[in-house]
């Protein structure tokens, strides 16, 4: 409450002078130390951590860590670097905040030199180089190793063994942590991030059936965890059809009559990355149906076949042979409208 007093009048203070004194008499009461040199400057006054020293002092000593750094890599930097402060890693307020050295470690000879080498010698590189330029690029296990150490857990719990790991990739390859707007973060621009090496999956996406990722209504990360998964293919969920019911949950079920392939797995009638049949399905219909349906509907019902004369109308070869009807102009969702599964006690055949 008493700090919050102080607070108050200070404000009051810039603007009339003559409660600078009582400004002073109030703090001293509260127990905190304001010098009048520091309020003549015009500066805050600092908040204060009664338990330990003040946050301002804090933010001070971690700047002057920082100026270490500063005072080469500055504005002039080919990539930029000052613009770190412009992201949550350079707010000094927050005693989270790490500074250079928390990532790139102490880099004592790359500070003072090496001793030991000879003069012609260029400095020596940092502990850890996040980007391959003069230097040797680190190993990807050394620079995932400061990230790990504050993002832990959640999404990230299944990092160790996860395929982009076993990859040898770090975090830095696709975060960008001094660039004020990181385009992994966001979903209109996270899916350029991941194109990068996945070019397959960029192909597919520019199909005439796809998923609104090039709309930016959604991005890689809705279904996949690149951190890593318990599940294949890096999916949010432990199964295909658990990470498809997430945004698709009239398909879940349960259903009194089940159509199997759709039970099992979505992806065995559905490509989600792109197709050239919609709504994003593997093949046309009613060939994706005759994969696995290849003996109904009386295979020569109005083939010809059956008509006066239709059996030596028939190549020889293919004689009294003829092919399944309901491919020849035909939809199977023409009849079997519910084909994800039906409630309809009639619907054993998925028409209701």
């Amino acid at each position: 409450m008493m700090n919050r007093f102080v607070t108050t009048l200070w404000h009051m203070g810039k603007k009339m002078k003559m409660f600078r004194q009582l400004l002073l008499a109030c703090a001293a009461m509260a127990g905190i130390s304001l010098s009048s040199g520091s309020l003549a400057a015009g500066g805050g006054i600092p908040e204060t951590n009664l338990g330990g020293g003040s946050k301002a002092a804090q933010t001070q000593a971690a700047l002057a860590k920082d100026k270490l750094c500063t005072r080469c890599h500055d504005q002039n930097e080919m990539n930029p670097v000052l613009s770190i402060y412009q992201t949550r890693h350079g707010v000094k307020a927050d005693a989270r905040t790490p500074s250079c050295q928390s990532c790139h470690g102490e880099s004592e000879k790359h500070l003072k030199g090496d001793p030991n080498a000879k003069d012609a010698q260029p400095r020596i590189a940092p502990d850890v180089v996040f980007r391959k330029n003069i230097y040797q690029l680190s190993d990807a296990k050394l620079r995932a190793a400061p990230c790990l150490t504050c993002h832990k857990g959640s999404a990230r719990s299944r990092w160790d063994g996860s395929q982009h790991q076993n990859s040898n990739l770090a975090c830095n390859d696709c975060h960008k942590v001094h660039q004020p707007a990181d385009a992994v973060l966001s979903k209109k621009t996270q899916t350029e991030v991941c194109f990068t090496c996945h070019k397959d999956q960029r192909a597919q996406t520019h199909r005439i059936s796809t998923h609104p990722l090039d709309a930016g209504k959604m991005g890689c990360s809705d279904c996949h965890n690149p951190h890593g998964s318990v599940g294949p293919k890096l999916l949010v969920k432990k199964t295909v059809n658990e990470t498809c019911f997430t945004c698709h949950p009239d398909r879940r079920g349960p259903f009194l009559w089940e159509h199997q392939p759709v039970a099992d797995d979505c992806t065995t009638c559905h490509t989600p990355h792109g197709s050239t049949n919609a709504p994003l399905l593997k093949a046309r219909l009613p060939q994706l149906c005759q994969e696995c349906h290849t003996g109904d509907h009386a295979r020569n019902a109005y083939s010809g076949a059956t008509l006066p004369g239709g059996a030596n109308n028939v190549i020889k070869p293919l004689q009294g042979q003829s092919g399944a009807n309901q491919i020849y102009s035909r939809d199977c969702l023409n009849c079997h409208s519910n084909i994800h599964g039906s409630n309809s006690p009639a619907g054993a055949k998925f028409q209701r």
